[in-house]
């Protein structure tokens, strides 16, 4: 079949920035998976997806004029249904025919095959393939129907009576195959083969299309718009490192790829300008700064080598005169208010310092059923002090100064205006203060990590204070029933269960999980329920997840949380311990004897590990606790120095007097004494080979 090149574009106007990356996927990708559905596509055709702020567009390779005709077989009745018993049609049979376009003549033909148990009539035809214009219609209705858009618009077209939904109103419908128009139809627009450019800078209007593949060149040229969201993305990219090494001095644009998306979607013809504004700003905090010209601006501020912020930002204009002086003056004088305002809510806040406005917590709701913040600080207060006193008793005064002042800036001018800046303006203010740098930072770090990757606190009061925080959390919503559902969680309860392994692990702390939640919830006195072992089993499933995320099979992983380690930062050394014990060739044997081991306490019930050394009558039975005589000790102390990879090693020496004690021992003996005595060797095994993990966990 011959084929030629397909361009779709609908123009539109100006579609959400922040969701245009998206729609323009979606909207290309679902039109190409339909016309493939309908054999429209050969195997080696390719798709472009185009989107700006005023279009979105698709261009397919090697797409057919018409679908190839195909064979089918369609089910009609049982074979007891469609023929009578001297083998002629019914008129059941003849009817549903009659209805396929066919007559008595097919009757014939027509195949028997078994469906289920009952033999059925399947009639064989020939459906022919879908005309381009059949197909491209149907598929460009489709791609409009599943765009992820979660609120559409309603607007009257230009008959004055219909009205149609849409992310945003349609103007314009271009359908290319080839040269050729397809004729199809969408939000009342018959396709064309003519666009619309840049507002202001395109060289004609309209902008018409040769042919499918002159799409973006035509566009570019004609219409002054670069249509491909990663060409323009890419352009703007290395217009900003081009202005930035224009200024000089080692500065470079802020790394920001979100910001770099949104303006992305927000120009068409992209044009990188260089502003600056006055030194005395830079008086301020640059985090403060820096977030009002990204996030109320779309600006890019330019850091200096060291990463200090500097009075010249860059700006993504969308239009290119021959004199830019003005674009730059004006965007100069809107983001001088901007600065201004950080800058008097910076100096209106270090009037009063952090210690004077805990009183206004109190005025502060956290959760209807939990209280105010200031409340929530006193719980997280108490908290940490408890932790503190258990792992760093020379901090505490320190830790009860962050702990309580941790909240404070939530009531500052500047974060009620950039709640973003929250525990980093507490920080600045702090050292305004003179709390000095181990309870300012902490101050800004216990609220780290803030997201996977994030790291922790600096120092040792932010670790507690971070801690005692993310427990506060999690014990108060366990205990109110407020639990994440889903993808539902609204109280980030799985980011902070991951704050806290990240923190217990990765810091190593003498602190077991069990003693830290139940040591968590009398702070809360008849608030919340007991709900400590949901909590805790909830941390020891994220706990689960993050080791298989990080290469740990799920068999080591399930080996190792089956004894629900109290210190988390043993369990690495567990994992490597297992790993290193699953290598050997003794593993298998002595996994699977776990596994029957298990079974069979689990039997006997309630088994003392306790052995008579005079009721061991057979050899295998003396070998196997001679064995461990020798043994057992070594691998105890082993495991008790932290040395966890020998002391599975250790135990592999087991493996011959336990294959040999079951060979030649009947464990559940007709006598009481050497059946609870062979019950209690095994209970001491057990007990002894899964210290470290359970090793049962490890058979096939």
């Amino acid at each position: 079949m011959t084929t030629q090149n397909l361009l779709v574009e609908l123009f539109v106007e100006e579609l959400p920035p922040k969701a245009l990356k998206k729609l323009g996927d979606a909207f290309a990708g679902v039109l190409f998976e339909q016309l493939k559905a309908q054999g429209l596509t050969a195997a080696g055709s390719a798709l472009t997806a185009f989107a700006s702020p005023r279009r979105l567009a698709a261009h397919v390779t090697a797409v057919a004029s018409q679908a190839a005709d195909k064979a089918v077989s369609q089910k009609l009745m049982p074979v007891a249904v469609g023929l009578d018993a001297s083998g002629n049609a019914t008129p059941a049979l003849l009817k549903k025919l009659q209805a396929l376009g066919a007559d008595a003549s097919a009757v014939a033909g027509l195949k028997r095959a078994l469906d289920g148990k009952a033999e059925a009539l399947f009639y064989d035809s020939t459906a022919k393939g879908a005309t381009l214009q059949e197909g491209l219609q149907k598929a460009l209705l489709e791609a409009i129907a599943k765009l992820p858009i979660p609120k559409v618009m309603t607007y009257q077209l230009a008959d004055g009576w219909s009205d149609v939904k849409f992310v945003r109103p349609a103007h314009g419908l271009v359908a290319l195959h080839g040269s050729d128009v397809v004729a199809i139809e969408a939000l009342g627009l018959k396709a064309g083969n003519s666009t619309h450019g840049h507002r202001f800078e395109a060289a004609v209007d309209p902008v018409v299309l040769k042919d499918a593949d002159s799409y973006a060149a035509t566009l570019k040229k004609d219409g002054a718009v670069i249509a491909g969201f990663a060409d323009r993305k890419a352009e703007i990219a290395s217009q900003l490192a081009a202005a930035a090494a224009k200024v000089g001095g080692g500065v470079k644009a802020i790394e920001d790829d979100a910001l770099l998306d949104e303006v992305t979607a927000l120009v068409e013809r992209p044009n990188v300008l260089v502003c600056e504004f006055e030194k005395e700003f830079l008086g301020v905090p640059q985090e403060c700064l820096i977030l009002t010209m990204k996030a109320n601006q779309k600006y890019f501020p330019l850091l200096d080598a060291a990463g200090k912020l500097t009075n010249k930002f860059l700006v993504v204009s969308n239009i290119s005169p021959s004199d830019a002086s003005a674009v730059i003056g004006g965007n100069e004088r809107v983001v001088r208010p901007r600065l201004a305002d950080a800058k008097f809510f910076f100096d209106q806040d270090r009037k009063k310092t952090l210690a004077s406005r805990v009183a206004g917590l109190d005025k502060v709701v956290y959760h209807n059923k939990l209280g105010t913040q200031g409340e929530r600080t006193q719980r997280v207060r108490a908290i940490a002090e408890s932790i503190a006193n258990r792992i760093d008793v020379g901090r505490v005064a320190d830790v009860q100064r962050a702990a309580e002042l941790a909240k404070t800036d939530l009531v500052t001018d500047m974060v009620g205006e950039f709640p973003e800046l929250q525990g980093t303006m507490g920080r600045y203010y702090a050292l305004n203060d003179g709390l000095g740098a181990d309870v300012a930072d902490a101050i800004e770090d216990h609220y780290k990590p803030r997201f996977a990757g994030d790291e922790l606190p600096r120092n040792s009061v932010g670790v507690i204070v971070a801690l005692a925080d993310k427990l506060e959390t999690l014990v108060g919503m366990f205990g109110i029933g407020n639990l994440p559902t889903g993808d539902k969680d609204p109280f980030a309860l799985r980011r902070h269960a991951l704050g806290v392994i990240r923190m217990l692990v990765e810091k190593d702390l003498p602190l077991g999980l069990v003693e830290l939640v139940e040591g968590a919830q009398p702070v809360f006195g008849d608030k919340i329920q007991d709900a400590s072992a949901a909590l805790v089993d909830f941390i020891y499933d994220r706990l689960a997840g993050s080791l298989r995320e990080q290469g740990y099979s799920a068999q080591e992983v399930d080996a190792v949380l089956a004894l629900k380690p109290q210190r988390l930062g043993d369990v690495a050394k567990r994992l490597a311990a297992v790993r290193a014990f699953a290598a050997l060739p003794e593993a298998p044997a002595l996994a699977a004897a776990n596994k029957r081991i298990a079974n069979i306490l689990k039997k006997a019930g309630e088994v003392d590990a306790h052995v008579n050394p005079a009721l061991l009558p057979e050899d295998a039975e003396k070998g196997l606790y001679q064995a461990m005589q020798q043994l057992v000790p070594t691998a105890n102390a082993q495991f008790e120095q932290g040395n966890y990879t020998a002391s599975l090693q250790t135990l592999a020496a087991l493996r011959a007097p336990v294959d040999s004690f079951f060979d030649g021992v009947m464990v559940n003996a007709e006598e009481a004494d050497l059946r609870l005595n062979r019950q209690g060797l095994l209970r001491s095994l057990h007990v002894a080979m899964n210290r470290v993990a359970d090793l049962s966990k490890l058979a096939a």
